[in-house]
């Protein structure tokens, strides 16, 4: 008896162990730029690291991530509050960055996907300009900006304010025109350049426009010395980026959530731009910026 009773046991850790090696592992979906790689390589290294099996998806259109979700083939996604809200949730009403975060998570609630702890981040539009010339000019807010424009426009109309977009912004209905009536910005259309929103950053820094449209988390504001202005009429929605995890994924998963939660924590817009600027400037990879990072904080 005793004998069986050792058989049974040893049979019953070899099925444990057997089913846990062949258990699937969770599918992570990420985007197809530099800050999303990142995630990426933080999100698989910390939880191989706990102990979880991982399987990364990169480059995936934000659509596609999203419909795979509520599908069943993807377990989690790092999204920002601000897509859910206008993308998928239709809804184009300003809100401050906890109301869009409430209003988001219990609306995907219905889907079964949780919203976990936002990072203290904001991936959103904003306008930037050399930063020498910003302080020079004392420049640090939209309305200053949009004063500046107007100052030159009346003491030296042969000389246009010059700034830069991406051809997507310019056109949107919720872009350039609702910005201008926002913030009383008269433009002539030959003041406004239209370009790839990668070469904004490039056209900025090197003085062909005198500001432009720029993502504020983007590693380039570091790398080219630029000054991010503030949105002092908030404009431009939040965009926190967030652990989003199916709600039976985190059921049969437990220390997941309290994984993601303590990723999202490390993380804000000083951490995620000098992350970004090591990947675009310095020419690292996501993994050994990601490896570094969390060695750095002791979770490796």
């Amino acid at each position: 008896m005793k004998r069986l009773f050792h058989t049974l046991g040893w049979l019953a850790a070899t099925a444990l162990l057997t089913a846990s090696a062949h258990a699937a592992p969770l599918v992570v979906a990420t985007k197809s730029f530099t800050e999303q790689h990142i995630l990426s390589a933080l999100t698989v290294q910390y939880l191989q690291k706990k102990g979880f099996q991982v399987q990364p998806q990169t480059n995936i259109a934000t659509v596609i991530s999203r419909n795979a979700m509520i599908n069943k083939q993807v377990d989690m996604t790092w999204e920002y509050t601000g897509t859910s809200l206008i993308i998928f949730n239709h809804i184009n009403k300003r809100m401050s960055a906890q109301e869009t975060y409430d209003t988001v998570k219990r609306l995907d609630a219905k889907h079964g996907l949780v919203w976990l702890n936002p990072a203290n981040m904001n991936n959103t539009y904003a306008f930037a300009m050399q930063r020498k010339r910003a302080e020079a000019e004392h420049i640090t807010t939209m309305s200053q900006m949009v004063a500046k424009i107007e100052e030159i426009r009346k003491t030296n109309p042969k000389k246009n304010w010059l700034l830069g977009l991406d051809l997507e912004f310019a056109g949107r209905s919720d872009g350039m025109k609702p910005l201008q009536e926002a913030y009383g910005m008269e433009l002539d259309r030959p003041q406004i350049r239209q370009m790839d929103p990668g070469l904004v950053y490039n056209a900025i820094r090197d003085g062909f426009v005198d500001a432009g449209l720029v993502y504020t988390t983007d590693g380039r504001l570091k790398g080219f010395d630029l000054k991010t202005l503030e949105d002092d009429k908030g404009f431009f929605p939040s965009y926190a980026v967030t652990p989003v995890v199916r709600k039976d994924t985190l059921e049969a998963n437990p220390g997941l959530e309290e994984a993601l939660n303590t990723l999202s924590g490390l993380l804000n817009n000083e951490v995620i731009i000098s992350l970004n600027a090591k990947v675009d400037i310095d020419h690292q990879t996501p993994q050994q910026v990601a490896r570094d990072f969390l060695r750095e904080k002791g979770l490796l």
